[in-house]
């Protein structure tokens, strides 16, 4: 008779906390694969996106709106451009607060969270006190994914899924060749 392998012999379902992180591109595009995947299946999706302009107007914004997904924006473009960190900082605190709402709400299965790490890497948030949030009040049965680089470490000890993507070539780097439609944006 042959044992059942770990995988058969436990049949845990729960909401996974997976963190995409790491210095390489895809970080977003991978998450995004999990809201289609997951759309596909008839689950409930959604997400905020911290830093990303909030007039933005990406492929991914329009693809998913055409959709019925909303992906918000709810910042003032990238930071190093940022022309008062204050304002951009109070953005993505107030992004925090509006995700709170979203991931209390009970209206997502699988809820994204992109860019998000930067907010507790520059210092705004503590990363103690997320994770003390999400473990309180994240619904079970939420699958809740957070992007970005510089993940802290109570993040990736709290998560289940941590993916690390690490840069081996770009298109920038190597031929100066810039972001481009469709690919990048």
């Amino acid at each position: 008779m042959s044992e059942d392998s770990p995988a058969q012999a436990k049949r845990i379902k729960k909401g996974l906390v997976i963190v995409n992180t790491g210095n390489g591109k895809g970080k977003t595009t991978a998450a995004l694969g999990i809201l289609l995947r997951a759309w596909g299946r008839d689950m409930r999706v959604g997400g905020i996106q911290f830093f990303k302009h909030e007039n933005s107007n990406y492929g991914e914004l329009r693809a998913l709106e055409r959709m019925g997904i909303a992906l918000t924006p709810v910042g003032d473009g990238f930071t190093w451009m940022s022309r008062d960190m204050d304002e951009t900082q109070a953005k993505a605190l107030h992004g925090w607060e509006l995700a709170k709402a979203k991931i209390l709400s009970g209206d997502y299965d699988v809820f994204l969270m992109d860019e998000f790490t930067y907010v507790m890497h520059y210092g705004w948030l503590d990363a103690g006190e997320v994770v003390a949030w999400l473990a309180e009040h994240k619904p079970p049965m939420l699958h809740l994914i957070i992007t970005g680089r510089d993940a802290p470490e109570a993040l990736i000890a709290f998560a289940d899924l941590v993916t690390e993507m690490r840069e081996v070539k770009h298109p920038f780097r190597e031929q100066g060749v810039r972001a481009q439609k469709g690919i990048e944006f």
